[in-house]
Parts: structure tokens; sequence; C-alpha cells
């Protein structure tokens, strides 16, 4: 909901296309993922182990949306890009958020193979 408001802040203040396309990507990105959880998807794909997949995209992620919050904010071309820039530097903590949660939940998940230990 947070890249979803962002992105229309961006639309409504007529700022550069650049913040625009990074906030609907990520917004687009953030939907497909919650279908695949949702859906149970991940369990029939086992072709991509999805939690890193997603834990990589909340890196790189969190990277453009560090850029493009402070440039928007610094810039300021009017107050819809200043909104833009304050959702975009919060989502950006919400995708450190994610990161640091999925990596728990990857290191904690130790039961991949046999339920019994091996002796």
């Amino acid at each position: 909901l947070v890249a979803l408001a962002a992105l229309l802040c961006f639309v409504a203040s007529g700022a550069h296309d650049a913040y625009t396309a990074l906030a609907g990507m990520e917004t687009v990105i953030t939907v497909l993922f919650l279908l695949l959880y949702l859906l149970r998807l991940d369990t029939r794909m086992r072709c991509l182990f999805w939690p890193l997949a997603d834990i990589i995209n909340s890196v790189i992620a969190a990277l453009f949306l560090l850029v493009v919050g402070l440039f928007a904010i610094i810039i300021k071309t009017n107050k819809g890009t200043l909104a833009g820039g304050v959702l975009g530097l919060m989502l950006l903590v919400l995708c450190i958020v994610d990161v640091v949660l999925l990596c728990k939940k990857i290191s904690l998940d130790k039961a991949r193979g046999r339920s019994a230990p091996a002796k």
C-alpha cells in the first residue's frame, strides 16, 4: 500500500518519470510476490528458492528507493513529490524490515531434510 501511495503521489504531482517508474515497478513486484505466497505457488514452483528471490528484490529496491527518495525530498518540486519521497523512504524502511525478517526465517528454518538427526 505504501508503494501504491508513493506511485499515486508521484503521478499526481507530475514528478520525474524515473520516480514514477520506480514506484510503479515496486508496486507490481510486491503484488506479484504477494500473489505468489497467497496462492501457494512457491510450493509448486520449486525451480527457485523464493525467499532468497524476495530478499534480493528487497535489497535492490531499498537501494533504488534510497536514491529516489532522497532526490525527491531534496529537489521537492512540489508537495506531491515531497510526499512521494517521504513515502519512498518509508518503503525503504519496510524493505529493510522485510530483509531482516526473511533472513531470520531462512536461518531458523533448519528442518529441510530428515526430521530425525543423523547418528
